[in-house]
């Protein structure tokens, strides 16, 4: 069985999420993703037993890696008119 993540590993790994999230030029995509990692780590927040930490880790970092990819296959078919979100005035 692996160590448990450090609390250090973890912030990294929320961290990297949320890095993932600003790659994605659609709104709705991009705050998605950011709601998503927030709304999972503040889930996993209270758990205690270190099997437990190290699956919702590892899980997350497989989430993080699918996140990774989709926002490569999204750059590549962005959009040319920005979300109603995003004009400036």
């Amino acid at each position: 069985m692996a160590a448990s993540p450090s609390r250090g590993e973890v912030l990294s790994l929320f961290r990297s999420f949320l890095r993932t999230a600003r790659g994605f030029s659609d709104y709705n995509v991009r705050e998605y993703t950011k709601r998503r990692a927030i709304d999972a780590f503040r889930h996993n927040k209270d758990l205690s037993e270190p099997s437990q930490v190290s699956a919702a880790f590892a899980d997350g970092k497989s989430q993080l890696e699918i996140a990774k990819r989709q926002a490569i296959v999204y750059s590549l078919y962005a959009p040319e008119i920005k979300s109603v979100m995003e004009l400036k005035h």
